[in-house]
């Protein structure tokens, strides 16, 4: 079981590792595809139907790129899709979603202090809100179209807002920014398998059979992508965030989460605008700047109002009782208290740490149980932790802690 351990670590590393290379190349096609659609240029002579062009260099070579807005005269003889890109990146998304924060529920996932409920419970929840995403964002959408814009922006902000403080109720910290970015991302991801590019077969089956394309298909299809590209940059800051406990472990923390929203909303308008040739709006980056700000400020606002925060919970949850009541746990409390638990602490008395690395305590058996499988992995079976062994933990330290892991892992639960 303990070299179980030690493959499943792998397989989320390999995981993750797909998914950061398939959402690069999403990422990259869709803001690229934006870019070159605001830099169109009309022009007299264009083909007929043609809407712009644009040229541009790349590679020691030049690049003559056309548009049509409905669809040209005839079916091209080749045609390449972008669509993989998006299907792959929330596939190996969900994936690893379910390689650590399902298959670890009792530690990722679930927090007695915000609701305590089982794990299948906490699972069901997650995979439900993701559907119920979808179905809310597509309704919307639909009514929305052709009337108001801005209202339907309005709108979804006020949902992702909702969901912000529903998931920061529901999970921990981490796994509730974690689920924020899932839910947005099955959001841009179901645009592109559900309304993009079938809309876009529906105007090559129109070609390909001879009739003229309706172009309320590409109207639709523009709209969802337009939606994508002012998603992507928060996606992107919530898929982080689980390296930064001062955004997830917070009181404030679902604020947070809806102000960075925002924030990629200007930097985006930013880019936008100039890639559109439409001027310069410098004061994007003076408003990014101020939310950012109060972003930092809202990390630490409560223990300036209220001092300490609220004493953590000392009870051993059933899932982690093994560890603590193992032969070796004696002994392996003592090692993590003396070499590891100076910074993952509330207050971390180590110089140049502010907050507890990954939001992670060591400091009493609760916690200490709870985070045996990332202390085996870390301290035990590699040397990760410390870095650069900077508490001297000594290799007699190493052995005990995996021998401590390796026996709870063997031992049969009391339950059975």
């Amino acid at each position: 079981m303990y070299d179980f351990a030690i493959a499943w670590d792998w397989l989320s590393f390999a995981a993750r590792w797909l998914h950061v290379i398939t959402a690069i190349a999403w990422i990259g096609s869709s803001f690229y595809f934006i870019a070159l659609d605001l830099g169109l240029r009309q022009r007299k002579g264009l083909p007929e139907g043609a809407y712009g062009e644009e040229w541009q260099v790349h590679g020691g070579g030049f690049y003559h790129i056309q548009k049509y807005l409905v669809a040209p005269a005839e079916m091209p003889e080749h045609l390449t899709w972008f669509k993989w890109e998006s299907y792959m990146t929330w596939i190996s998304g969900f994936a690893l979603m379910a390689i650590v924060y399902y298959a670890g529920a009792d530690l990722y996932l679930v927090d007695p202090a915000v609701l305590d409920i089982s794990a299948p419970v906490a699972i069901l929840i997650s995979v439900a809100s993701l559907a119920f995403g979808w179905l809310v964002y597509d309704f919307a959408c639909k009514m929305f179209l052709g009337k108001s814009d801005t209202g339907l922006m309005i709108f979804l902000y006020v949902v992702l807002v909702a969901m912000a403080w529903g998931y920061t109720h529901l999970f921990t910290g981490r796994a509730a920014f974690l689920h924020l970015g899932a839910f947005t991302a099955t959001v841009m991801s179901a645009n592109v398998f559900m309304v993009i590019i079938p809309n876009q077969k529906i105007v090559v089956d129109d070609l390909i059979a001879g009739r003229k394309p309706d172009p309320k298909y590409g109207q639709i299809a523009k709209q969802r992508s337009t939606h994508n590209n002012y998603l992507t940059l928060p996606v992107i800051f919530l898929m982080l965030s689980n390296h930064y406990p001062l955004a997830f472990a917070t009181e404030f923390n679902w604020v947070i989460a809806s102000l960075v929203f925002l924030m990629g909303v200007t930097i985006r308008h930013w880019f936008n605008t100039r890639h559109a040739r439409k001027g310069n709006p410098t004061w994007t980056w003076l408003a990014t700047v101020l939310l950012f700000i109060a972003i930092m400020w809202l990390s630490t606002v409560p223990k300036v109002l209220t001092g300490e925060g609220e004493e953590e919970s000392a009870a051993i949850m059933p899932a982690f009782e093994r560890f603590a009541t193992n032969v070796h746990f004696d002994d392996a409390r003592e090692i993590v208290l003396s070499r590891c638990s100076m910074c993952h602490a509330q207050e971390p008395v180590w110089e140049g740490i502010i907050v507890p690395p990954k939001g992670v305590l060591l400091e009493n058996d609760a916690e200490i149980a709870a985070q045996a499988r990332d202390i085996y992995l870390q301290a035990g079976r590699s040397h990760a932790m410390p870095p650069a062994n900077i508490t001297h933990i000594e290799p007699s330290e190493r052995a005990m802690l995996v021998a401590w892991f390796e026996s709870a892992i063997a031992a049969k639960p009391e339950q059975e």
